[in-house]
C-alpha cells in the first residue's frame, strides 16, 4: 500500500487505487462485494446464490445490508480511534448508536433463521460474516455484542465452520475497546537548535529523595487476583477430577462402575445437576451445523472447566435435530460467572435435577452414558465436556 498500488500499472486496473483487484483474463475487477459475486458465479447453479429468484433477491438485500450498515458503521467506530479517521468525541456516540441499531434489526432477523437466507450457508453469510469479524476482533467486546445473543450465535457458528476457519484462523473476540490513537507532537525548530558552544553548562544541583518520597514514586505492588466465589465453598467430598477420571477411564460395565461409582461420589450440598434444552431446535435442519454449534458451547465454556462436568446429546436421525444436555455444576446453582461470560447459556431452558425423581434420576444416568435410544429417538452424537 502506498508503493505498488500508486503506479499506473495498478492504476489501469483501479483508478481509486484500492485493494483488492481480481485479475481475470477478460480484465480487472476491483471492489470486495463485486469480486465476490464474480467468483460465486464462475459456477454455474452455485448454491451460494440461491435455488430461487426470491433466494437472489434476498441474498443481494443482505449483502447491501452487510455493506451498509454493518461494516460502515464499524468503521465509523473503529476508524478514528485507531488514527484513519480524525476522532471527534461528539460523532463517536451517533456511530454507535447507528451500528447498535444494524445490529438490533441483524439479531431480530437471526431470532428465527439460523442463516441469512434459505437453510444453508451462501454468500450473504460469507460477506456479513467476514465485516462481522473487523468488529469482534477489534471493537465489540462481549459487553456490547451481549445485548445481540442471536448475532453472537450465528457470528461464532459461521467463524467455526472449517471453510471460514481455514481463512480466519482462531478469532478472538477483543476483551477493550481500543484507546483513541494519539499522535507525538513533531518536534519544533527552536527544540532542534543545538545549545550555543560558549555558553557554560549550568550546574544542575541533586537532589536528594526522602525515603518517603521513594516509597510514594515505587509502583504499587500488584493485587492479588481475586478468587472465584466457588473456590470459597465449604470443601466438598465430591472431587470432581476423580469423577472425570472415573469417567474417561470406564471400557466396560459403565453402569456398574461409572454411574455407580457418580453417585456414590455425588455431594448435593456441594454440586448440583441441571438438564438443559436448546430453545431453537427448529432451526437445527444442517446436521454439520448443529454439531459445530454445540462444539462452539462447549469450546467457549472452558473458562468453567475446574467447576463443572457436562454431556450434550444432538438426537434424531433426520432433521431438525434436538440438542439437550446434562451439567453438573459446583454450588447449588449454575455459578454467576458462567451466566454472565457464556453467551450461550441463555440460548437453552435450564431445568435443575430434583434428586428425589427417581425417573429424572435415571434420565441423568442415560445421558452420562450416551443411552441409544434416548427418549426414543437415535442419537446423532453426544459429546462430553470434562
Amino acid at each position: 500500500m502506498g508503493v505498488s498500488n500508486k503506479t499506473p500499472e495498478f492504476l489501469k486496473m483501479n483508478p481509486i487505487g484500492k485493494i483488492p483487484v481480481l485479475e481475470t483474463p477478460d480484465g480487472p475487477i476491483f471492489e470486495s462485494n463485486a469480486i465476490a459475486r464474480y467468483v460465486t458465479r464462475l459456477k454455474a447453479d452455485n448454491p451460494l446464490y440461491g435455488t430461487s429468484l426470491i433466494d437472489y433477491g434476498r441474498i443481494e438485500q443482505w449483502i447491501d445490508f452487510a455493506t451498509t450498515e454493518i461494516d460502515v458503521n464499524i468503521g465509523r467506530w473503529l476508524y478514528p480511534r485507531i488514527g484513519i479517521a480524525i476522532y471527534l468525541p461528539l460523532a463517536e456516540e451517533p456511530a454507535i448508536a447507528a451500528l447498535k441499531r444494524s445490529l438490533g434489526a441483524l439479531n431480530t432477523h437471526l431470532a428465527s433463521n439460523t442463516y441469512l437466507v434459505g437453510h444453508g450457508i451462501t454468500l450473504a453469510d460469507i460477506i456479513m460474516t467476514c465485516n462481522l469479524s473487523a468488529g469482534f476482533r477489534r471493537i465489540m467486546t462481549k459487553s456490547f455484542t451481549s445485548e445481540f445473543p442471536h448475532v453472537e450465535r450465528y457470528f461464532w457458528t459461521m467463524v467455526n465452520q472449517p471453510k471460514f476457519h481455514k481463512i480466519l484462523g482462531d478469532l478472538k473476540q477483543t476483551e477493550s475497546v481500543p484507546p483513541v490513537a494519539s499522535k507525538k507532537p513533531a518536534q519544533t525548530k527552536e527544540s532542534a537548535k543545538p545549545e550555543p558552544k560558549d555558553e557554560p553548562k549550568k550546574e544542575v544541583k541533586k537532589e536528594v529523595v526522602k525515603p518517603k518520597d521513594v516509597a510514594a514514586e515505587e509502583e504499587e505492588a500488584p493485587k492479588p487476583k481475586p478468587k472465584n466465589p466457588l473456590d470459597l465453598l465449604p470443601p466438598s467430598k465430591m472431587i470432581l477430577d476423580e469423577w472425570k477420571r472415573l469417567y474417561s477411564n470406564t471400557k466396560s460395565n459403565f453402569r456398574e462402575v461409572a454411574i455407580k461409582g457418580f453417585w456414590d461420589m455425588f455431594d448435593a450440598e456441594g454440586y448440583s445437576l441441571w438438564f438443559c434444552n436448546y430453545k431453537y431446535n427448529d432451526e437445527n435442519t444442517v446436521s454439520f451445523v448443529t454439531l459445530n454449534k454445540v462444539s462452539g458451547f462447549l469450546q467457549r465454556m472452558d473458562l468453567a472447566r475446574k467447576y463443572a462436568f457436562g454431556k450434550m446429546l444432538i438426537i434424531g436421525s433426520e432433521p431438525p435435530f434436538k440438542v439437550k444436555g446434562l451439567w453438573l455444576f459446583r454450588g447449588k446453582e449454575i455459578p454467576q460467572f458462567v451466566l454472565d461470560e457464556c453467551y450461550d447459556m441463555e440460548l437453552y431452558e435450564w431445568t435443575k435435577v430434583d434428586l428425589n425423581d427417581e425417573a429424572q434420576k435415571e434420565r441423568v444416568n442415560q445421558m452420562i452414558e450416551d443411552a441409544e435410544p434416548f427418549e426414543g429417538e437415535a442419537l446423532l452424537d453426544a459429546k462430553c465436556f470434562k
